[in-house]
């Protein structure tokens, strides 16, 4: 009895550290509200010259490189989109934006 409580007790601490924290979900959501809603919209279709998060595009678009605007400026190295010194993690925000419809 005492090996199968340790066995479930160690299968249950296992699949806690396994299933992965959904904090990111609200710190991305809390970040594009913040620092990309003003420019692109809430719901990521942009705003006159802004591009749209949601075109085909950028659904086409590698994560890597979606991560790379946001964390770096892209290839052009824009300063309005090199948030990886401001503390904003790219590749969830790559995740909240693709779950922008």
């Amino acid at each position: 009895m005492k090996k199968l409580m340790a066995v479930m007790l160690f299968t249950a601490l296992v699949l806690f550290l396994m299933v992965p924290s959904l904090s990111w979900a609200d710190d991305a959501a809390a970040s594009y509200k913040a620092k990309c809603a003003v420019c692109h919209g809430p719901d990521g279709h942009g705003k006159g010259a802004v591009p749209s998060l949601v075109s085909d595009k950028v659904k086409k678009a590698p994560d890597a490189e979606v991560e790379d605007f946001i964390a770096n400026g892209g290839p052009a190295k824009k300063a309005t989109h090199a948030f990886a010194s401001k503390g904003v993690d790219a590749k969830a925000m790559v995740t909240y934006i693709r779950s922008l419809k």
